[in-house]
């Protein structure tokens, strides 16, 4: 793999072509230009670490070039290549933006060590960017995982055993249940502190091919968000970070070892991207060491009181509103909703009433007018009859889904045959 793209920019084919070689010999990546025409054209197409310019250019001259590609690419490092440094062109070349200049005649060794220099920076900026964003995401999401059902008690307990532990944790959970927060959770309970970094990279992205993130969470953690979008060939480097435990760095030449512990979350089952051939078998089992499941909201909606109270507070002291509560009747629309986007659809749902509640409650009025409960939910009742026969109804439909064939649906219930035909007669279910 390429240690970084570099463009040489230079009129001279001697000059360009020596480069060119030498640089290509240290195993970067080199595409060459003869006019600062041709060099801001093959910036725009794409992406270069780092440009070397000749100030002496036919057409617009390498200042211009310099000018033109900070603009266009600012990330970009520039070395200006000049016959005669003053103090005068060395000031103006700053200012247009260049990181560093050349003296003529060309020196290969302080071409490596100032592209080598320049390279170090870049690491050290991304490295810095990245604690940057976390340490904004931790003040700014101090979220914490809310509720008591069952199914969230039994989480919680799993994830509070397994954080002390240097086991790789695979988290399953539908879209928006909150798979990072819990990531999160068994990060601090590795220590009981935030000492370490918790560094979140998610497979979907473009740039996830990233190993340095193992060096820079030290002995923190390391959360791979998304893991089933991961493409086949980074999958089998995955794999072997976490069997050999060392990485090969951007430039270097040895391997290091990494310390960082790997947690992985997906919406998909892996079980079946792997029998279709999109995930490897090896690294599933490497991955699946323990396995935390979250389930949908709609699977534990007794929590939806306590975390509209967490959240409608959270929005509420965001826009400095006096908002204290929800009312009875609003409440029973967000028990009775599908929550087809499970906590974060409930968060945007909380953030748009907050916004258009007068207060002091949240009204039916301020939620989203689309929001529609579910029909025949047990939970947007008060009597207990009528909620106990809509519960009946709804988990004999989804025994029923699962399992077709009514004697194998009645032995899942723990009923006889005939008792599940009359259910099925009484509750009105079709089929």
């Amino acid at each position: 793999m390429a240690l970084a793209q570099i463009l040489v920019v230079d009129d001279e084919p001697l000059i360009r072509e020596t480069l060119a070689e030498f640089l290509e010999q240290e195993h970067y990546a080199v595409r060459t230009c003869g006019s600062g025409e041709e060099a801001v054209a093959a910036i725009k197409q794409s992406p270069f670490d780092i440009v070397l310019c000749d100030v002496n250019l036919p057409g617009i001259d390498g200042l211009e070039v310099l000018e033109r590609i900070s603009k266009i690419s600012p990330e970009t490092f520039l070395l200006l290549i000049t016959a005669y440094a003053t103090v005068e062109t060395a000031i103006e070349a700053f200012h247009k933006g260049a990181s560093d200049y050349l003296m003529k005649p060309i020196i290969l060794h302080e071409v490596l060590e100032k592209i080598r220099r320049l390279m170090r920076q870049r690491a050290l900026m991304q490295e810095n960017q990245l604690l940057r964003r976390e340490l904004h995401r931790e003040t700014e999401t101090r979220e914490m995982i809310v509720g008591t059902s069952p199914a969230m008690r039994a989480t919680y307990d799993l994830a509070r055993k397994v954080g002390p532990t240097p086991s790789t944790v695979l988290i399953l959970g539908e879209s928006g249940t909150g798979k990072e927060l819990l990531a999160r959770a068994v990060h601090r309970f590795a220590s009981g502190t935030n000492d370490h970094p918790f560094l979140a990279i998610n497979c979907a992205d473009a740039n996830a091919d990233r190993t340095d993130v193992f060096l820079h969470a030290g002995s923190g953690t390391v959360f791979l968000d998304e893991i089933g979008e991961l493409p086949l060939s980074t999958q089998t480097k995955l794999l072997r970070t976490i069997e050999q435990k060392e990485i090969f760095p951007t430039g270097a030449k040895q391997p290091q070892p990494i310390r960082a512990r790997i947690l992985a979350a997906t919406n998909k089952d892996l079980t079946k991207e792997v029998d279709a051939g999109r995930f490897r078998n090896d690294l599933f089992y490497r991955l699946n060491v323990v396995t935390l499941k979250l389930p949908p909201l709609r699977d534990r909606r007794e929590d939806i009181p306590e975390l509209a109270g967490y959240l409608l507070a959270k929005h509420a002291r965001a826009t400095n509103k006096r908002i204290t509560g929800i009312d009875r009747n609003a409440m029973l629309i967000l028990l009775g909703c599908p929550w087809k986007g499970n906590i974060r659809e409930l968060d945007n749902a909380l953030q748009r009433a907050v916004i258009f509640s007068d207060g002091p409650l949240i009204r039916v009025g301020d939620l989203p007018p689309d929001m529609t409960p579910q029909l025949d939910d047990p939970f947007t009742i008060d009597s207990l009859n009528e909620a106990v026969d809509r519960f009946e109804k709804l988990h004999i439909e989804r025994i029923l889904r699962q399992s077709p064939d009514k004697r194998e649906a009645a032995n899942r219930l723990g009923i006889g045959i005939s008792s599940l035909y009359r259910k099925i007669e009484q509750l009105g279910i079709e089929g």
